[in-house]
């Protein structure tokens, strides 16, 4: 589950620092989508280490009866940016100091490669599938790593157009196992109805949609 919507008034890409919380509207998500998996057969929640991540999965862990738990792998990619408005304009992009980060977009240059973000994220989710053996468990992280998992196990190219990813606020991206093995992963949005305007239709689609694996 990607966490919801974060208070931000200032605009600016705050990645792994500390202090950025759920708004109000992130805190309705969560609920939301807590009302959402109420009957789902969870015996495991965690979360990323970040504020808004275990805000978001509290009240996961409170409908089931459940402690939650925190995994570090589960955390936002890093990011050089992180504490600045990110733009050609009006943002860091403006500061030739920052160019060197740019030069390429496949690793990414400026952050955690994105192996690795699919490195830790394939960690995580074997730690729930096993906390979780013959259940289900509930892991709440971040955009990109988020997009990046799904992605690897899909097979396709992590690097991407940061504007198709299929990942929006309080989103659930599942992932299906059969015994240690990943056959399919599906998407949902159950508080797709409480996004602002100007972020639908981005980040993500109306329709669940998902894919399976063969043999």
């Amino acid at each position: 589950m990607r966490h919801g919507e974060v208070h931000n008034p200032e605009g600016v890409l705050y990645g792994r620092l500390p202090g950025y919380r759920l708004s109000e509207l992130g805190r309705e998500m969560a609920e939301r989508v807590a009302e959402d998996l109420a009957g789902r057969d969870i015996t495991h929640v965690v979360a990323s280490p970040l504020e808004r991540a275990r805000e978001t999965a509290a009240p996961i862990a409170k409908s089931h009866g459940l402690d939650l738990a925190v995994d570090e792998r589960l955390i936002e990619a890093e990011n050089i940016f992180e504490g600045k408005t990110f733009g050609v304009g009006d943002g860091s992009l403006r500061n030739p100091s920052y160019w060197r980060y740019l030069t390429n977009p496949f690793k990414p240059s400026w952050g955690e490669p994105y192996l690795e973000q699919a490195v830790r994220m394939m960690g995580a989710l074997a730690a729930a599938r096993d906390a979780a053996r013959g259940h289900e468990a509930v892991c709440v992280s971040h955009q990109l790593p988020i997009w990046i998992v799904r992605s690897f196990v899909e097979r396709r190219r992590l690097w991407h157009d940061p504007r198709n990813r299929q990942c929006s606020l309080a989103s659930l991206t599942s992932f299906t196992y059969e015994g240690d093995r990943i056959v399919s992963v599906g998407y949902r949005e159950p508080a797709r109805d409480l996004l602002p305007a100007h972020l639908v239709g981005k980040g993500g689609k109306s329709k669940p949609v998902g894919k399976s694996f063969g043999a």
